[in-house]
């Protein structure tokens, strides 16, 4: 699908929102923009799409506030810094920015994040460079810039990567090796079991109440202060006008920055999008049942799939319920080799293996193994499942993804909603798969134990702006439905929306087409060349005997 106009009628079905005003492992990734980094569709899909690079963590609580550091109602400042180390160098120079840990305190200590800014490849670069929001909320930016500096972001403008408050690298750094622990064994319990849902929250208090005994402010980790972070580091930069790019949860940040703090905003850029009016616990079945419908109809429009692989979604729904009746067990390796591990097939895990978007099993595999799976043989998915047996201990900044959940995404809104919104997505499946949104299960529980307070009456608006915007979304991506781009654009006159086939969750580093039409849109912010999605298609499903 390529250039659409964007109007009233393009909002998509909302179940369990309210249109105004109200992204480690393979069991529990955040809902938005945990996924990462590959070069290519194909290294995107062998890389995991959610292991993050390996770095070593920042201590939690490693805060050394200059004395002439920043104070409320004080500027921000960018001091310069060595770029951290990392699998491949950045090819830059790096600091650090030096902010108040909460605003609206005239007593608070002074945090950081780190900034890396890298120079553009053309020798006669524009003036106005292009800053990067990361997703998650929780993801590691700075492990994003390989595959920026690929998908040519920095082409004709320098490229500025700064990490959000307590992600990896911040100071603090809000990980939870707690919750990366207990998530290591998960993949040996029952999804939506009471008792794994009392192990998680369990860690997630663990983790809390660490971070908040090392003086840390958890309410003051959310999106108005990220937004705040960045219109301070343009101005400590002294750049005037710069362009914003973000993904997944770096669109609910990107549309909060650019509604809170407009000034210097060139253009905006928004990759798999989450719309921060709408954004809930209940509004995540709407995105997995787009995504995995949008499969199906793939599979259905390839002859050969179509005739491998009849009724996808009755055969998805048997295995929900079958598995959820009687889970399995099994002792498989990782899909990397290794030691096998123990883990345990439900409705639940099926579930969330495909909203994992390709992250474990790709797209192009997923009616394959959902009839490998109905024909008694679980391997695949058994083997995806493994992968979430050694996550990555201490980089993925659940601190963050807590805080801005449970302040901003689970409020308002009731188990009973978030179970009623699953009905209406997947009417066949159990309740008790459907009582959990898909990537946060247990939330409302695990935001009682968070204890941060509600944001929703700040947060849950839409941005009306002339600002020049770019929406891409592809069809496949089950966690941030590709709906959700056009319906953002209805508040955004100036904007251009592209629909990609047969993309997952983040688009720009697994499709060639989308980052030509990023550069494009940079060149020329209100007459994109969007003419080479028509030649995009899904790629052929894996076909077996």
């Amino acid at each position: 699908m390529a250039e659409q106009n964007i109007g009233q009628d393009d909002l998509p079905s909302v179940h369990g929102t309210v249109e105004s005003g109200r992204r480690r492992t393979a069991r529990r990734t955040p809902l938005v923009g945990s996924s990462h980094r590959a070069r290519t569709r194909t290294a995107l899909v062998a890389a995991g799409l959610a292991v993050l690079g390996a770095l070593g963590p920042t201590p939690g609580n490693a805060l050394s506030p200059p004395a002439e550091g920043p104070r409320p109602g004080h500027p921000a400042r960018f001091v310069p810094g060595p770029c951290p180390e990392t699998p491949e160098p950045i090819p830059g120079r790096c600091g650090f920015l030096e902010v108040p840990e909460n605003r609206t305190r005239k007593k608070t200590r002074t945090i950081r994040t780190t900034v890396a800014i890298i120079p553009a490849a053309s020798a006669k670069a524009a003036a106005d460079p292009v800053v990067f929001m990361e997703g998650g909320p929780g993801g590691d930016a700075i492990g994003a810039i390989p595959f920026l500096i690929a998908s040519q972001v920095n082409r004709d403008r320098d490229l500025i990567v700064m990490t959000q408050r307590g992600a990896l690298h911040s100071q603090p750094n809000l990980a939870c090796p707690e919750m990366d622990r207990f998530n290591a064994t998960a993949v040996g319990l029952p999804y939506d079991a009471p008792s794994t849902g009392r192990g998680l929250v369990r860690a997630a208090k663990e983790c809390r109440d660490r971070l908040t005994a090392e003086g840390n402010d958890l309410s003051a980790y959310n999106t108005t202060e990220n937004a705040a972070d960045f219109a301070a580091l343009r101005t400590a930069l002294g750049i005037r006008k710069w362009n914003v790019y973000g993904y997944s949860y770096g669109t609910d940040l990107g549309l909060t920055y650019l509604r809170r703090h407009p000034q210097g905003i060139r253009t905006l850029a928004i990759d798999s999008v989450v719309p921060p009016q709408t954004v809930s616990l209940p509004w995540a079945w709407d995105s997995a049942q787009e995504g995995i419908n949008a499969i199906f109809a793939a599979c259905e429009a390839q002859p050969a799939c179509e005739s491998r692989y009849p009724d996808l979604s009755r055969t998805l729904t048997e295995q929900v319920r079958r598995l959820e009746a009687n889970p399995l067990t099994l002792t498989v390796p990782p899909p990397g080799g290794g030691t096998p591990v123990k883990v345990v097939l439900d409705g639940g895990t099926l579930v969330n293996l495909l909203v994992a978007n390709g992250r474990l099993v790709p797209s192009a595999d997923v009616p394959a193994a959902l009839y490998e799976l109905a024909a008694g043989n679980p391997e695949r998915l058994a083997r995806a499942q493994a992968a979430g047996a050694t996550p990555a201990i201490g980089e993925f900044a659940h601190g963050l993804t807590h805080s801005v959940a449970c302040a901003e995404w689970a409020p308002g809104y009731s188990k009973r909603d978030l179970l009623e919104a699953g009905r209406r997505a997947f009417p066949g499946f159990p309740d008790s798969v459907l009582a959990h949104a898909p990537q946060l299960p247990f939330e409302h529980d695990l935001c009682r134990a968070w204890n941060v307070p509600d944001r929703t009456a700040v947060q849950r608006v839409a941005t009306h702006s002339k600002v020049p915007a770019l929406i891409i979304t592809g069809t496949f991506d089950a966690k941030t439905g590709a709906a959700w781009g056009p319906f953002a654009g209805r508040t955004l006159p100036r904007s251009t929306a592209v629909v990609v086939p047969g993309i997952t969750h983040w688009v720009m580093p697994q499709e060639p087409c989308a980052a030509s039409i990023l550069v494009s849109f940079l060149a020329r912010p209100t007459a994109p060349d969007t003419g080479c999605v028509a030649g995009v298609e899904p790629k052929p499903f894996t076909i077996i005997p």
